[in-house]
């Protein structure tokens, strides 16, 4: 049976994977490749892993903006290849190209969960240069009104990750894949 689903799976070149930080793109894309036995990619680590130096760093040095020309290029490049389940950076979709790269290269699932619990899972994680302020639960509720509807934009399906183990949130994706498919 499972390879029967595998093989369905032509039709769909890519996962994409978008959603504020703190979501789970990272945890359930890892495990979501491992159970279609495709390739994982997760942008913010390409970035870093390409630039030699850690997204505070590009940030203080090259500004929001020097980061977000290299995310367009990174988010270019890995839509275009097949079988990979791509974890997106929290802010991907804020670019037009971004999202038109992903709406048109593959599946995309928006992985949400509440703000207490983004807090929750980001609050001593100082990687995130958006969220290094004194309030970043405001700073999260911010992003969150900003790219909530562009997340739903590109969005073939939307998946709570609150209250729920990785392994039920990839059956769940791939129980969506599968009834997608035509």
């Amino acid at each position: 049976m499972l390879t029967d689903f595998l093989l369905m799976l032509h039709a769909i070149p890519s996962v994409f994977l978008v959603g504020l930080m703190g979501a789970g793109k990272t945890t359930v894309g890892r495990r979501l490749a491992q159970a279609l036995r495709w390739d994982f990619a997760d942008s913010d680590h390409e970035i870093e892993r390409r630039a030699g130096a850690s997204i505070p760093l590009i940030f203080e040095l090259e500004g929001e903006a020097g980061f977000r020309a290299r995310e367009k290029a990174m988010i270019a490049e890995l839509t275009q290849r097949s079988a990979i389940v791509l974890a997106t950076g929290g802010g991907s979709v804020l670019n037009p190209d971004n999202r038109r790269c992903l709406i048109g290269r593959g599946f995309v699932v928006y992985l949400c969960a509440s703000i207490d619990e983004l807090v929750r899972r980001t609050h001593l994680d100082h990687n995130r240069p958006l969220l290094q302020t004194a309030d970043p639960r405001s700073r999260l509720l911010q992003l969150m009104a900003q790219r909530d509807a562009l997340y739903r934009e590109v969005a073939d399906c939307v998946i709570s990750t609150e209250d729920q183990p990785v392994k039920e949130i990839v059956g769940e994706i791939l129980r969506r894949l599968e009834a997608h498919q035509p």
